[in-house]
């Protein structure tokens, strides 16, 4: 039989494949995903909100374009220089203790918002915030597909992800609308709020231990090393995430494809308010319904990847590059438009497809790496998505719109969809030497361990 040596604290007590089998229930999977979800909505509501308050912050300080998109880039940035890092360390130090501390951290520092009395006492905030969810998404991606079966990774990857644009939209329509009725002020404290409570909720029902029990291999062939815990001697080498050329498509690849998506979400609002004289509750209700769409466009594309490489993975990389093509076209000619409701339904359609090949990629990245260090891949990912999307979209639009205008600056932003078909055409060429060198990277741990007769 083969054997796995354990050394992390919480699973220590790690007990045997059949044994977890045994012990598996078919409710705390879910559970699972529910409460990390529920901890990504928090994430991304703390983060957007500031897309919400946009112009009482402007009001109240004299800000620039450039000022609020600093704000807003400050924590993609953090995030992108922190999330591999981060991600290595929740590999060995333990994922739901990690999970904790940042969620802990990032409601915190929203707190710290809350209160904050100029420009540059909301940046350390804001740098604060990033700090905390540098690492969440990747860590908790690879929490949930670690209970599921690999041929859900599309989908849930999709519907995970898309946790990010559903808390962006209860972000900005709520933040807007206590912002109006309220203060700016509580719109970041409400949101601290409810990230407390979830975290409390975390971490009163999540633990290593039932993570182990419920833990799903990824070929039904080798469980040993699908729950390999932190710090044990199957773990693959962290060089291993960089070496393949395939899985470095998907990174900057999936990285490119978030770049519009990004400055639609932090954008919006302003641009419904100064393109169609909307007050700030309405363009913020109004940008709402776009980001809903983005979070609902990343669950259904990923559920159609799934299906349609259900026989052939590689067919995801299609997948992708089709909804990429797509979202481009749509968005570069619904900004073309006038306004009016052309455009609209446009740009919604533009928006549905903005990043919906979150899902392919991720399971693209989860089938090219080895499971012992799939939350350092998924750091990865993330700090690509970060410094290619997430902070450079809002931040290059921001500075873009200081220069030709708001307007004009969204019009330029789908152009980056071009880069990343180019990429994800790279990716699918050569996804099958990387599945070979993967499967050649995952026998040598199991030589090291001793597995065999």
């Amino acid at each position: 039989m083969s054997s796995v040596i354990t050394t992390a604290p919480e699973q220590s007590a790690a007990v045997s494949a059949p044994s977890r089998r045994s012990g598996r229930s078919r409710f705390y999977p879910w559970l699972v995903f529910a409460l990390t979800f529920g901890l990504l909505l928090s994430d991304y509501m703390s983060r957007q909100v500031l897309s919400a308050v946009f112009p009482f912050l402007k009001a109240e300080w004299a800000l620039s374009d450039s000022h609020l998109a600093s704000l807003n880039s400050v924590v993609a940035l953090m995030v992108g220089l922190l999330t591999l890092p981060l991600s290595m360390l929740a590999d060995r130090w333990g994922r739901v203790r990690s999970l904790v501390v940042m969620a802990a951290l990032w409601s915190v520092a929203t707190l710290l918002c809350a209160v904050a009395g100029s420009y540059e006492q909301m940046l350390g905030a804001r740098f604060l915030v990033g700090v905390g969810e540098a690492a969440y998404g990747s860590v908790g991606i690879a929490v949930v597909l670690s209970v599921f079966a690999p041929r859900l990774r599309a989908s849930l990857s999709g519907a995970f992800m898309a946790g990010g644009s559903f808390g962006s939209v209860i972000g900005v329509a709520f933040g807007g609308v206590i912002a109006v009725q309220l203060s700016w002020r509580w719109s970041f404290a409400s949101m601290a709020i409810f990230g407390l409570v979830l975290v409390a909720l975390f971490w009163a029902l999540v633990s290593e231990r039932k993570l182990a029990r419920h833990a799903v291999d990824d070929d039904g062939a080798n469980p040993a090393a699908a729950t390999a815990a932190p710090g044990s001697a199957a773990r693959a080498p962290i060089s291993s995430l960089f070496t393949n050329p395939a899985v470095l498509c998907a990174y900057i690849g999936g990285g490119l494809q978030m770049f519009t998506a990004a400055a639609l979400m932090a954008w919006l609002p302003s641009y419904f308010g100064r393109s169609y004289g909307l007050a700030a509750d309405k363009a913020a209700a109004t940008a709402a319904i776009f980001v809903l769409l983005i979070g609902a466009g990343m669950i259904v594309c990923g559920i159609f990847a799934d299906r349609i490489a259900r026989i052939d993975p590689a067919r995801k990389w299609t997948v992708a590059i089709a909804i990429s093509l797509a979202a481009g076209v749509l968005l570069i000619v619904g900004f073309q438009l006038p306004v009016g409701t052309a455009q609209l339904v446009l740009l919604g359609l533009g928006a549905f497809f903005s990043a919906g090949s979150t899902g392919a990629v991720t399971a693209m990245v989860a089938n090219l790496t080895h499971p012992t260090v799939r939350a350092s891949a998924f750091g990865t990912t993330t700090l690509a998505n970060s410094l290619l999307g997430l902070a450079a979209g809002p931040f290059v639009v921001g500075v873009l719109a200081d220069r030709i205008g708001l307007a004009e600056a969204l019009q330029l932003a789908p152009l980056v969809y071009l880069g990343a078909v180019a990429v994800l055409l790279v990716g699918k060429r050569v996804y099958p030497a990387g599945v070979r060198k993967l499967a050649t990277l995952s026998a040598a741990p199991a030589q090291r361990t001793g597995t065999g007769q």
